[in-house]
């Protein structure tokens, strides 16, 4: 942790919604993280957020553009207005938006690596069709079970360890039906995420491979506010970032144990900058006595940067 602040939470893949942080485009920072992704992404990420349908922002390409941009954007916000977080944790795709946030890569640069590793991700899921399913009631030993007697030679692997009682699982589309009947015969509840593919799988490996050698010409620098990073639940280093960004892809999402990590280092306040408020519903089922606030609109994002000023002040006067 960098001081007493708080966590500062990016969104991932599945919290987009048509019209998604339409109040907030006309803040600076906000309106300069979505030129930046337009301009890395090749086409008006802005209009996208306002106007897109619900199908439009299904597309793997449509929806990392939009959710990067107003997650990272709203975060760049509140540090301006000085909202200091005391360290950053993106969920998934947030994860390269917390580059940013970090200092570990400028703006432009961090756009760009989100927009490639879309397009890695949208054509692996052409590819390699798969699907992400959240098995409810889950723990680590029943999820193995499942995916071990449910694989049957397909791709099925745990992929995100969200919080107490739901773990998400990634596979081919026959493996997951199948994992879904095993954990219905157990009387037990399932939701298919809404994603393109089977991500954080091996169905990504040829995409990992690809991105290794786009990292390897992104030089990385340390990270002025702690990111904890989704594939080891650790601070990530600069030596380590192009090696864990790789991995990412193909490897599970450690929320709840980056959480907890954090809370053991004194953080007890999370702010999720972003649409949906999937991750401040998370951190209540890790942690019920931990802050959560969401940032997702102008009313939240005006009352985060009161709240959070005015403590400030109240501690430099306290000194």
């Amino acid at each position: 942790m960098n001081g007493n602040g708080p966590v500062f939470m990016l969104s991932g893949q599945g919290s987009q919604a048509p019209g998604m942080g339409a109040d907030l485009l006309e803040v600076p920072e906000v309106a300069e993280a979505f030129s930046c992704a337009s301009e890395a992404f090749g086409f008006d990420v802005r209009a996208l957020a306002a106007e897109g349908s619900a199908e439009e922002l299904g597309r793997t390409l449509c929806a990392q553009a939009v959710i990067c941009a107003l997650s990272t954007g709203i975060a760049c916000a509140l540090v301006a207005r000085g909202v200091m977080p005391g360290a950053v944790l993106g969920f998934s795709l947030g994860q390269i938006g917390a580059l940013a946030v970090s200092g570990m890569l400028g703006l432009e640069e961090t756009f760009a690596l989100a927009a490639h590793r879309a397009k890695l991700m949208e054509r692996a899921a052409a590819e390699h069709p798969g699907v992400m399913c959240a098995l409810i009631g889950a723990d680590e030993e029943s999820v193995r079970d499942v995916c071990e007697a449910s694989a049957k030679g397909d791709v099925l692997v745990a992929a995100n360890y969200n919080c107490p009682g739901q773990i998400v699982v990634s596979g081919t589309p026959g493996a997951i039906a199948r994992a879904q009947e095993a954990w219905a015969s157990r009387n037990k509840r399932s939701a298919l995420l809404a994603t393109e593919g089977g991500f954080h799988s091996p169905l990504l490996a040829e995409a990992s491979d690809e991105l290794v050698a786009y990292l390897s010409s992104v030089t990385f620098a340390e990270a002025r506010i702690p990111l904890v990073c989704n594939v080891d639940a650790r601070p990530l280093a600069a030596k380590d970032a192009a090696d864990h960004l790789a991995r990412h892809l193909t490897h599970p999402v450690r929320f709840e144990e980056s959480v907890r990590s954090l809370a053991r280092a004194g953080a007890s306040d999370f702010v999720e900058t972003g649409f949906g408020g999937v991750l401040v519903g998370l951190v209540k089922r890790i942690d019920k006595t931990l802050v959560r606030t969401r940032v997702e609109d102008r009313a939240g994002f005006e009352a985060a940067c009161e709240r959070y000023c005015a403590n400030t002040e109240n501690e430099k006067e306290q000194r």
